[in-house]
């Protein structure tokens, strides 16, 4: 396997294929496709597309004729919003910003501590975003603020995987801070994932061949807010942090969309987080923050990796 890393989007990529000779040319695709998806849907740039959105809907509801980039993305967040059933929804924005989440905090030095004047208010809500997928055009009420920080890394993962198998031989994996999807032919033997902690240790090894696998963290990206210590990722039925049950929450599924949508998920569920996954038939690898571990589905169980072997994921 060969690999190149570099940071792009607020996140650490990593393109790795079976093909020497074709590596760089990968890399040249992925860059160019993280440029255009910055430029259409990050919260944090002022000249970006979904930054125009909601500038517009902070006057009034918005109409607008969208790229195809950010029409995709906008449809991969409703597709996340509909399999979670609304768990995660991309309407959060203006819950994020209340909390303190108003800057990259990945390209932040310091984040002071924030007072969060008000109480939490809980998000609109995925149904009432519009979308005409003849025209492109989207629409928002007044006053949503929209957030694709859930589901636009995944689907770019996704896209992108797609992207290099279509134009270029061998097989790929790319990781999007977390978010891997693969394609092409595995080498010998699938790929061989680390389960990443927090910090930087590797939890387990998994082998995975056609898979997705997305980890979602309430340790990385982090403020004081209150003189409390939270994380990014809200509970849109509140609008206030979900609790910090899980350290971290790994999933599989068919597509990184899924996968992601799967451990976000069951971030914001907490200790509910199990049944919603048994139920669902999803394979997750979820960790507590004493370090103790809970595995659903068809996860393995960490002392096949301990014992010398690397276990695959089935879902």
């Amino acid at each position: 396997m060969y690999s190149v890393t570099f940071p792009a989007i607020g996140t650490t990529v990593g393109v790795h294929a079976t093909n020497q000779s074709v590596l760089e040319s990968a890399v040249t695709s992925v860059r160019d496709y993280l440029t255009r998806l910055d430029d259409a849907v990050s919260r944090f740039r002022l000249n970006s597309e979904l930054s125009e959105v909601n500038r517009r809907a902070a006057s009034g509801s918005v109409a607008l004729a969208v790229s195809g980039l950010f029409a995709e993305v906008v449809g991969a967040a409703l597709v996340t919003a509909e399999l979670t059933g609304g768990l995660v929804d991309p309407t959060i924005g203006s819950a994020l910003i209340r909390s303190g989440y108003d800057i990259d905090l990945s390209a932040a030095t310091v984040r002071l501590d924030w007072m969060m004047l008000d109480k939490p208010v809980p998000a609109p809500g995925w149904k009432l975003i519009h979308v005409d997928p003849r025209s492109g055009v989207v629409g928002v009420p007044q006053g949503m603020v929209l957030d694709f920080g859930a589901s636009a890394k995944a689907h770019a993962a996704d896209r992108l995987a797609e992207l290099l198998a279509r134009t270029l031989p061998g097989g790929f994996l790319v990781d999007l801070g977390g978010d891997i999807a693969v394609s092409g032919n595995p080498p010998q033997g699938g790929w061989q994932v680390g389960v990443e902690q927090a910090d930087g240790r590797i939890g387990q090894v998994v082998t995975i061949h056609h898979q997705a696998l997305a980890t979602s963290s309430t340790q990385l990206r982090t403020w004081i807010r209150n003189g409390e210590r939270i994380h990014h990722i809200l509970d849109p039925r509140t609008g206030d942090t979900a609790p910090s049950v899980w350290a971290e929450a790994t999933c599989a599924g068919a597509t990184a969309v899924e996968a992601n949508a799967a451990s976000t998920a069951a971030v914001i569920l907490g200790e509910e987080a199990p049944e919603w996954l048994h139920f669902n038939g999803i394979s997750a690898r979820l960790r507590r923050l004493n370090g103790e571990v809970v595995r659903t589905g068809g996860w393995p169980a960490d002392e096949e990796d301990l014992s010398g072997g690397v276990a695959e994921v089935l879902i």
